[in-house]
């Protein structure tokens, strides 16, 4: 009894120390979808309104960033040794649904070597796998502001991970269905998240602004780069 015990501990030792990797491999695999599906295939009072309500509603996302959270442990101490309760049997990791997600665009920066593809509205599942483009701000390529938020990972190079070291003058590619945008940056700034004043424009320039959390670990703040076309 206390042998298929401690072959059951194992398993489930394995299965906790696993996941972590497997997700991380499953959500890299997404991305890589979306890139290959790529490959393969007027802003009023009230969308602004939206377009600010969207930009305070990545404070949630962020602290949602999947991948920077440390897994809980399985505690050994909890389980007896003398007979193996009925309810601890080893269980096969769930397998996560594919997202139904749509790339509207990619987005490259030659300086840090980031490639991603873009989707439309930043949500949970949406920023899990690409960065997302919030809706009601312009149009990628239009007058007014578009804003792009990723998650910044812990991993090297990963989503927005190394936006932190883009400077101004640096080069951001927009590649849609249709057209190329190449904007170069003016502006890399730390702010609050409250400040919404990150989504300002005109009606004159085509702008770019890309937002991230600040910084890697336990985020405070909002790292924002502007570019202009």
């Amino acid at each position: 009894m206390r042998k298929a015990l401690s072959y059951t501990l194992v398993v489930i030792g394995l299965l906790v120390l696993l996941y972590p990797k497997a997700s991380e491999w499953y959500e890299a695999r997404q991305q890589e979808q979306l890139m290959a599906e790529w490959e393969d295939a007027s802003f009023d009072q009230t969308a602004e309104d939206e377009a600010q309500a969207q930009y305070e509603d990545l404070t949630n996302l962020f602290g949602e960033e999947p991948g920077n959270s440390v897994e809980a442990a399985v505690d050994t101490a909890d389980l007896t040794t003398e007979a193996p309760p009925a309810s601890i049997v080893p269980s096969e990791t769930p397998k996560p649904e594919a997202p139904k997600l749509q790339t509207i665009a990619t987005i490259k920066i030659p300086s840090i070597k980031l490639k991603l593809p873009v989707v439309e509205g930043a949500t949970q599942k949406n920023m899990k796998y690409a960065a997302a483009h919030l809706k009601e701000t312009a149009q990628v390529g239009q007058v007014g502001n578009a804003a792009i938020a990723a998650h910044r990972m812990r991993a090297k190079g990963k989503l927005f991970n190394r936006l932190g070291e883009v400077k101004v003058g640096d080069k951001i590619t927009i590649e849609t269905k249709d057209e190329t945008f190449t904007y170069t940056v003016y502006d890399v700034s730390i702010v609050e998240p409250t400040d919404v004043s990150v989504l300002n424009y005109n009606d004159k320039d085509k702008m770019l602004t890309l937002i991230t959390c600040d910084p890697i670990v336990k985020p405070t703040h909002r790292l924002i780069v502007h570019a202009k076309l």
